[in-house]
């Protein structure tokens, strides 16, 4: 059975604010669906371990969020992730990060998870992301020095978007701006529109409309 990594954060607010905040709920609950239907394994890492914080989990009009949510499974999972020293990354096909605000504090700047991810994909691994997921990918350095977002063309959130949802002034780093900076082409489509970019086998999502099309991606990728 394939398998597939996902890294959240265990940053509980909007930068330094006091924000409730963490991995937003419907980009982890959306990608699962498209894994779980496919038959795809998973588990549920994070920086520190044990219980990880979630938001967007009242969204009413979203089944799909509520029903992942009410899973008594998909609970025990995010209520005890692994921590990363206990990750060995053979064990997995793909690494997914989910996004949400909270991993622009922590998974966006970790040694581990990205030492981890390096060795993963040069294994011939997936990563996949989606909206501030790709932050996550920032510091993953290749064997030869190279960033892996050097030679990628990636997307993430917006700067419009950014505006749009009322963080701008709050978040620790402007996600556009480094990720622009940093990968070999980022692009973006009008706000809040669903738009993905496959380069070989990194898979990025802009947004959280995204979320089920990186999932799709990420199942067909595992094929």
């Amino acid at each position: 059975m394939k398998k597939v990594l996902i890294p959240v954060t265990n940053h509980a607010t909007l930068g330094e604010t006091d924000q409730a905040n963490g991995t937003y709920a419907p980009e982890l609950t959306h990608v699962l669906n498209e894994l779980i239907t496919a038959g795809i394994d998973y588990d549920i890492a994070s920086i520190d371990g044990g219980k990880a914080p979630l938001y967007g989990t009242d969204i009413e009009v979203d089944t799909i969020n509520t029903e992942i949510l009410s899973d008594d499974d998909f609970q025990n999972r995010i209520n005890n992730t692994i921590p990363v020293s206990q990750i060995n990354g053979d064990d997995y096909d793909a690494i997914f990060y989910p996004g949400g605000f909270g991993l622009l504090s922590d998974l966006a700047n970790n040694q581990a998870f990205a030492d981890i991810a390096a060795k993963h994909y040069e294994n011939g691994g997936v990563i996949a992301a989606v909206c501030h997921g790709p932050g996550a990918l920032l510091p993953i350095t290749l064997s030869n020095g190279q960033k892996l977002l050097a030679s990628k063309s990636v997307t993430g959130f917006t700067r419009e978007e950014e505006i749009d949802f009322g963080t701008i002034n709050d978040i620790p780093f402007l996600l556009e701006e480094s990720l622009a900076r940093t990968a070999a082409r980022y692009s973006k489509a009008q706000p809040w529109q669903d738009f993905v970019i496959v380069d070989e086998r990194v898979i990025t999502g802009q947004n959280p409309t995204s979320a089920h099309g990186v999932g799709k991606k990420l199942v067909e990728q595992l094929g």
